[in-house]
């Protein structure tokens, strides 16, 4: 089961990282492309997280003979989640620190101008400023960065754990047709 749940939460926390990061690329280009990356990445991250499906399955008829209850099911799914989450924030550090940080000024001017370009007041751009300062503060701190880029993925792979776990679940062998 251990080696089930790193190669297949290696893949795709990598994956993951892929998908955010050209969608972090689009977030700060102008157009429609930027306007939609969010919720696009998001879509992906949900069907990349769709592999803990399948190594729940695969868990269960290839290691376990069919049999598996929802509780051993619900295990593996977190493990694949718990390393993705992993792999996607280590990736996520490299990335920053090859970029000088960059990312987070980027993307809260890329947000003001967005914003502005919008026809936002005054006030709903000063909200935005204060709280584009607010969130870069806390971005600077990696005790809060890193659980913060964490719960990117970990709470989608914790619904498609229980969902697959609920569905997958086997706990008894069938008796053969005669």
């Amino acid at each position: 089961m251990r080696k089930l749940v790193i190669s297949f939460g290696v893949v795709t926390g990598l994956v993951i990282f892929g998908v955010f990061f050209l969608g972090a690329q689009l977030a700060m280009s102008e157009g429609v492309a930027g306007k939609i990356s969010g919720a696009l990445g998001y879509l992906l991250m949900l069907v990349t997280l769709s592999v803990i499906f399948v190594g729940i399955k695969r868990h269960r008829d290839q290691e376990l003979g069919g049999v598996i209850r929802f509780g051993q099911a619900l295990r593996v799914g977190l493990g694949i989640t718990l390393v993705a989450g992993a792999v996607y924030v280590a990736c996520w550090e490299v990335y920053l620190n090859a970029t000088g940080f960059t990312f987070i000024d980027e993307y809260a001017r890329s947000t003001i101008e967005g914003k502005a370009s919008a026809g936002a007041s005054e006030e709903e751009l000063d909200a935005i400023t204060a709280s584009m300062e607010t969130m870069k503060k806390l971005y600077a701190n990696p005790l809060s960065r890193l659980p913060i880029v964490f719960l990117e993925v970990f709470p989608f792979g914790l619904l498609i754990s229980l969902v697959s776990a609920a569905i997958l679940r086997n706990p008894r062998v069938l008796p053969a047709a005669e």
